[in-house]
């Protein structure tokens, strides 16, 4: 197994967000890892953020791209997942903020057979505005910090920036594939390519996530919790729009009244495309 890590962190014409997201991952401990800025169809803004901080930051970074027609979040992944190189895949939003320990938390929560689910923290609008502007790094404070901003009502919650030993009750959930999301999720490269990776037949927002966790299960890849661990700071957007939400949701209670593994259009479908485009990054 590869002890290279790669981040897929997905984005779409939110370069400020990125350009934190990025930030936050410039100060990792463990820094045995590479990142996939998976791009479903953004401007030349978020080209120039990824350019500045490829040039900055101590890891490799790549930018994968896909024309944008829609939301297509499954298929940008598995571009991204295409063009990884770690034994090991962790699943980010490019409007999440991982705190200083979010690799070397991940890495020793790996483990054969198992994928992880982390959790976030919501920022209000407001704090969001502050963090985009610079005025602050919010993936730096100490506990004290969020619970002052709790009572200020501008974080959700606090537990997922809690830290605590679970040791076997992380597995208490080992079957059940509801709230994990791919804003925080770890899965090994292995078990990604058995199940096809992402379902790109999941068009528009919604579920793709879910889908790709049922067919793990299905796999005999279990789910551990990594609640009290891994958390991020998850930036305040829009609701997405939700038009196809029924159609996906329908795909997904198929796919949980049978016992499929494999993705309809998974990472097979764009093997040879994902790699032509690799070497043609590769020669840029």
């Amino acid at each position: 197994m590869s002890d290279l890590i790669s981040i897929i962190l997905t984005t779409y014409n939110r370069p400020d967000a990125l350009d934190a997201a990025l930030r936050a991952l410039a100060h990792q401990s463990d820094l045995n890892f590479e990142i996939m800025v998976a791009d479903d169809g953004s401007g030349p803004e978020t080209a120039r953020v990824i350019k500045d901080w490829a040039s900055r930051l101590p890891v490799p970074v790549k930018h994968v791209w896909q024309e944008h027609r829609g939301f297509r979040g499954a298929e940008i992944r598995n571009r991204g997942i295409g063009a990884s190189s770690g034994g090991y895949c962790i699943f980010l939003d490019g409007d999440c903020l991982a705190r200083a320990d979010f690799i070397a938390t991940h890495r020793r929560l790996r483990e054969g057979g198992w994928f992880v689910a982390g959790n976030r923290i919501l920022l209000s609008r407001k704090l969001t505005e502050d963090v985009l502007a610079g005025a602050v790094a919010a993936e730096t404070w100490e506990f004290s910090r969020l619970v002052r901003e709790r009572l200020r009502g501008r974080v959700n919650r606090l537990l997922p920036a809690v830290s605590l030993p679970l040791g076997r009750l992380r597995k208490l959930h080992r079957n059940d594939w509801e709230n994990a999301k791919t804003c925080n999720l770890a899965i090994l490269r292995r078990d990604l390519d058995r199940v096809d990776g992402f379902d790109a037949s999941y068009r528009g927002w919604g579920r793709e996530d879910s889908d790709l966790v049922v067919r793990l299960l299905h796999a005999g890849v279990q789910r551990k919790d990594g609640r009290f661990a891994t958390g991020v700071l998850h930036l305040w957007h829009p609701e997405a729009d939700r038009t196809r939400l029924p159609d996906n949701e329908l795909r997904l209670k198929e796919v949980l009244a049978g016992n499929r593994v494999r993705a309809i259009e998974g990472l097979s479908s764009l093997c040879e495309d994902v790699k032509t485009s690799a070497r043609a990054n590769a020669s840029d």
